[in-house]
């Protein structure tokens, strides 16, 4: 009988007992020894030991509904091994090794400029064999209390974290989307540790993952120690791609039925909510390449399609159809609904918060 980590109340007791509490180290290919053990089943000559979904990587990736704004499944992209083992050469086809190796660079780097900062870089990237340690012991500092120990929740996190490879991947593509997005950020480890909005993020990956799999308690209380340490408030029901930029991050919230396509930008104090008064899938489904700038408010089960933009302190009751800009309270569409101007660029990528403002304000300092 095969084991299913994150069905599991005790995750790793039986197969994983190693994290960075007892100073043992996690690697990779402990990693893929671990799903190995996990999956193994009783020896069949006419099948693998292993169950085929360890490496079906469609699963869990981003999200499949069916109202998403031209979301591109994963099994398009055609993930294919080149060498046995294919997990770990996955893990090099996306980049994920280099990205980790670069950020154990940029952490050496900086502890030469500041020794003072030693411990906390060494604990939290240097002594970590992995992205996936790295990024389930920091999240469990943050986020623990006195009474929701930190090694508990590392158990927990890495638990996710291995029943669900295709997890790191998105949280790289996050890394770099905040990278060459964000001018502020110096550095991927520099995102890696500070910034909240990414980390909130992540944190929102793996409670939606528990929430998934009907671990339903255990993801509000996730929910709610992001909200109280982040000023992020993520339902674990909500749905999010990957290339995500929560920038500042402070005040956002996001409904259980909110739906967010990849390469979105969203900057802080963005509400992604419900009308009050309707119950059931009732939150806004935003598409690819959107940029919903600071102060928003989308109300209600409406769509942003593909590569539209929202202006700061807009309030969007109505579709926006894409590559168009909709600012104001009620929002409106610039150049009006029967021929709205429409945008040659992704705005999320760009973040250009000001284009064609004289085409609707007369606004002078």
């Amino acid at each position: 009988m095969s084991t299913n980590l994150l069905g599991s109340p005790f995750l790793l007791k039986n197969v994983l007992t190693i994290s960075p509490y007892n100073n043992n180290k996690l690697s990779i290919f402990t990693i893929k020894a671990c799903l190995h053990s996990s999956r193994t089943k009783t020896p069949n000559p006419n099948k693998s030991q292993i169950d085929d979904h360890v490496y079906n990587y469609t699963k869990y990736c981003t999200p499949n509904f069916p109202d998403h704004v031209s979301q591109t499944p994963i099994s398009e992209k055609e993930l294919k091994n080149t060498r046995n083992g294919g997990i770990l050469d996955d893990f090099e086809k996306k980049g994920v090794l280099d990205l980790w190796l670069k950020m154990q660079d940029e952490a050496r780097f900086d502890v030469e400029q500041e020794p003072i900062l030693e411990n906390y870089y060494k604990n939290s990237i240097l002594v970590q064999d992995c992205m996936e340690s790295a990024l389930a012991y920091h999240l469990s500092l943050k986020l623990s209390n006195s009474s929701l120990p930190s090694d508990a929740l590392f158990e927990l996190f890495m638990g996710v974290l291995i029943e669900d490879q295709e997890l790191i991947f998105d949280v790289t593509d996050d890394l770099r989307a905040v990278k060459e997005r964000d001018p502020a950020c110096v550095s991927y480890v520099h995102c890696f540790l500070n910034f909240k909005g990414f980390l909130a993020c992540q944190a929102h990956r793996i409670s939606h993952r528990l929430w998934s799999k009907g671990r339903k308690i255990v993801a509000l209380v996730i929910q709610n120690r992001v909200c109280e340490v982040f000023a992020v408030d993520i339902h674990p029901g909500a749905k999010i791609g990957s290339g995500i930029l929560l920038d500042h991050a402070t005040g956002v919230v996001i409904g259980e039925t909110a739906v967010i396509g990849n390469n979105v930008s969203i900057l802080h104090n963005v509400t992604l909510g419900g009308t009050g008064k309707v119950c059931g899938d009732r939150h806004p489904k935003i598409g690819d390449g959107v940029l919903i700038g600071a102060g928003t408010c989308v109300l209600g089960n409406v769509r942003i399609e593909d590569g539209a933009k929202i202006g700061a302190g807009s309030v969007v009751l109505m579709e926006v159809p894409a590559r168009t800009t909709a600012v104001g309270n009620p929002a409106r569409l610039i150049g009006g609904k029967e021929n709205p101007i429409k945008l040659d660029k992704i705005p999320s990528l760009t973040m250009d918060h000001t284009s064609h403002m004289s085409d609707w304000s007369d606004y002078v300092i």
